[in-house]
């Protein structure tokens, strides 16, 4: 049995967005009691995180390494049609993640205590990010 689900996220410029309850909301729909759920983010500059959820400063964190390790306006980028946070924000997404795959556990994700599911968003300005929402079981 498989079961999909489009989601929208609207976000408000760098920065993450806990979508935990949404893609539970999902598996709760799909009726799934034992199986695999598999999100997808279908953008290019804009990632999945699961990390810690109880301690907003590990996701700051986060995004103070990658503003170093990528920045914006690098001279070395050609890519900048959509302005200096452009390319960065499509290296920001290949070094992160685009997809994840949890497992379901009688029709609850089987995250640990301290695990929740982000949407990072690598852009400085706010975008509407889709996320493709599969539960099998």
């Amino acid at each position: 049995m498989a079961f999909q689900q489009l989601i929208s996220v609207a976000t408000h410029g760098r920065g993450t967005i806990d979508v935990t309850g949404l893609v539970q909301d999902v598996v709760d729909a799909s009726g799934v009691f034992t199986g695999v759920c598999n999100i997808f983010i279908q953008h290019t500059s804009g990632s999945l995180l699961l990390t810690e959820n109880a301690d907003r400063q590990v996701r700051r964190d986060l995004e103070t390494f990658l503003s170093k390790l990528v920045p914006d306006g690098d001279p070395m980028f050609g890519h900048d049609a959509e302005g200096p946070d452009d390319m960065p924000a499509h290296i920001r997404t290949v070094l992160t993640e685009s997809s994840l795959t949890i497992p379901v556990m009688q029709r609850r994700l089987a995250l640990g205590t301290w695990q929740g599911i982000y949407v990072w968003e690598h852009r400085a300005g706010g975008n509407n990010r889709r996320l493709v929402v599969t539960v099998t079981g």
